[in-house]
């Protein structure tokens, strides 16, 4: 049922008034980019989420036609909403503007989920991006669902972008209808307060941002008015988004206005918020600003609360300046950390084994003599359905100028594959229905990639080479092919644009067929050079023999000698050769 309009599985276990560390999005400027090009980025991650890519053709309804919304992570339905004569075609979280969105759900207080209400999270994606020709039609059109429809899930920022600007949007709703009854028991009214409390920002140009599962708006300029036809209002926010607050009494009655933390108040960030999420902007902001350090003790989970207000007062800025220009290269790399380079750094402790796996498998928390201790929350993670980078230029015709560069399965060992936002089909191996979670299928890039990935991380240290080097190949091929693709797309859109969304279309698939053939060559590759532990030996890209049909005796590296030390520690002399010392 979810499949009656764009849609994924996020997360199937949503734990409200906790993070549930699922999302990671990056957000770019133009003045910020190396080609005054717009990027968000998101990696969708569950342990449950099958990575698809969809495509929804631009329609024309009746008057008075009816959209049928349902719950994106049960697929429940929720009701139904008026639909608009027209609405715009979308591939993936892209639609033909270049209009994009991503999201991380941060959970907050779980009283305001209003259970009785109609738009959840992910239709206020895919209808806003259906609906939206700019970012901030795009924040006009969810404001207005959640007001006239209710907001039906828990907190939630969202990532919203086009070929002009960028802005992060943090929403949580205002609780379900409270029933009033006499004194015999009988339901005399309701108390209710339909829709949510939120708040947009508009990015500065030239700056950086991100979200992780934590919401990150703190204080905001407050506006009169939501105007937005006016393109110099940078802040849009409730009306209320205060005024709730003070009758829930979540905030102190002396707290000024000026004062007021949208995060602080309606997600507070402690321990978890802060060693699991906010982590992972930072990682992102250390990579292109050499002053992040100040902040290293706050990620790490030591958050200061000011006695009064309850706000934590060492918190990382909403956004930075970045030290250099970012590339939609830089992004991949982005989304591929492992908190490398840092004490927390995952393939470095005895936990990652002798083969330097920069992964733990969950629970993300765990005890030992009733003392807690927790496994490292980094941007890469090894549940990931998909992820993308959404790319708008503004020196380009929209179909052309948009660019989603999408990948399944674990960033780390994905590929970015660029998909133009104005195609019309999209590649069999990423297409919906090939293949499901629990229904494996052979033409499907979902699960190509998975068998390279989980094959990669029984010896990561060594697979891995192979598998970042074509990864390299492909991805460098593709941001090599993008200037003349873009040259000869826009030279048809001159004379015929029905021709250059061909041209793109067919340019599209043609890339996404290539990397799931070129991923399915590297599965093969790989265990015929990895098997039983062993490494085969080649030169110049094959293997070598010994003599006419067998192989030449492989290499066998062993372990670690960090890991060799670690064995002897815990058995003692219970592995110790007797007899003479060789």
């Amino acid at each position: 049922m979810r499949k009656i309009f764009l849609c994924f599985t996020f997360l199937s276990t949503l734990f409200i008034g906790e993070n549930s560390f699922g999302c990671t999005n990056y957000i770019i400027t133009k003045g910020a980019s190396t080609d005054g090009s717009v990027m968000i980025s998101y990696s969708a991650d569950s342990h449950t989420l099958y990575g698809e890519l969809y495509y929804r053709p631009a329609m024309d309804y009746p008057a008075g036609a009816l959209l049928q919304i349902y719950e994106w992570d049960t697929g429940k339905p929720l009701g139904k909403i008026k639909q608009v004569r027209h609405t715009y075609s979308v591939i993936g979280n892209m639609n033909e503007y270049q209009v994009a969105i991503g999201e991380t759900t941060y959970g907050g207080r779980e009283e305001l989920v209003d259970t009785t209400a109609i738009m959840d999270y992910g239709s206020l994606i895919y209808v806003g991006l259906q609906r939206s020709k700019t970012a901030r039609e795009a924040i006009q059109v969810i404001s207005q669902l959640i007001e006239e429809y209710g907001y039906y899930s828990s907190g939630e920022s969202f990532s919203i972008s086009d070929k002009n600007e960028a802005w992060i949007m943090e929403i949580i709703g205002k609780g379900s209808p409270e029933i009033q009854k006499d004194k015999k028991g009988k339901v005399i009214g309701k108390k209710y307060s339909k829709g949510a409390v939120w708040v947009a920002r508009q990015i500065p140009d030239g700056y950086i941002s991100g979200h992780a599962n934590q919401a990150r708006i703190t204080t905001f300029p407050i506006q009169q008015a939501n105007d937005f036809s006016n393109l110099n209002q940078t802040c849009y926010h409730a009306s209320d988004v205060i005024s709730f607050a003070r009758d829930k009494k979540y905030i102190p009655a002396s707290l000024k206005d000026a004062d007021f933390s949208f995060s602080d108040t309606y997600n507070p960030v402690n321990f978890h918020g802060a060693r699991f999420c906010e982590i992972r902007v930072w990682s992102m902001f250390n990579d292109v600003n050499k002053d992040m350090s100040q902040y290293w003790n706050y990620v790490k989970g030591k958050v200061q609360i000011d006695t009064t207000s309850g706000y934590a007062t060492n918190r990382m800025p909403l956004w930075i300046k970045p030290d250099r220009k970012i590339s939609n290269k830089d992004m991949f790399k982005f989304m591929r950390n492992h908190l490398e380079g840092t004490e927390l750094d995952m393939s470095k402790d005895f936990g990652a084994g002798p083969n330097a796996l920069p992964y733990r498998w969950r629970p993300l928390t765990w005890k030992v003599n009733d003392v807690e201790y927790c496994n490292e929350r980094a941007t890469a993670t090894q549940q990931t359905g998909f992820s993308f980078i959404a790319q708008s230029r503004s020196n380009y015709p929209d179909w052309i100028g948009g660019i989603f560069w999408f990948g399944v399965d674990d960033a780390a060992s994905s590929v970015y594959t660029p998909m133009y936002c104005g195609i019309t089909s999209i590649p069999k191996p990423f297409a919906e229905g090939n293949g499901k979670m629990l229904e494996y299928s052979e033409t499907s890039a979902f699960w190509v990639f998975s068998r390279v990935s989980n094959f990669a991380y029984l010896r990561y240290d060594v697979i891995m080479t192979d598998v970042i080097k074509a990864q390299q190949e492909l991805e460098n091929k593709y941001i090599d092919y993008t200037p003349a693709v873009d040259l000869a797309a826009q030279s048809l859109y001159k004379t015929n644009p029905e021709l250059a969304r061909s041209f793109i279309t067919d340019y599209s698939v043609q890339m996404g067929n290539n990397t799931f053939s070129k991923w399915q060559e590297l599965s093969n590759y790989l265990l015929v050079k990895y098997i039983d532990g062993n490494v085969k030996k080649e030169k110049d890209g094959k293997f070598l023999y010994n003599g006419y049909t067998q192989p030449a005796s492989p290499s066998q590296p062993g372990y670690s000698e960090s890991w060799k030390i670690q064995v002897v520690e815990d058995t003692k002399d219970k592995l110790k050769v007797e007899g003479e010392s060789h």
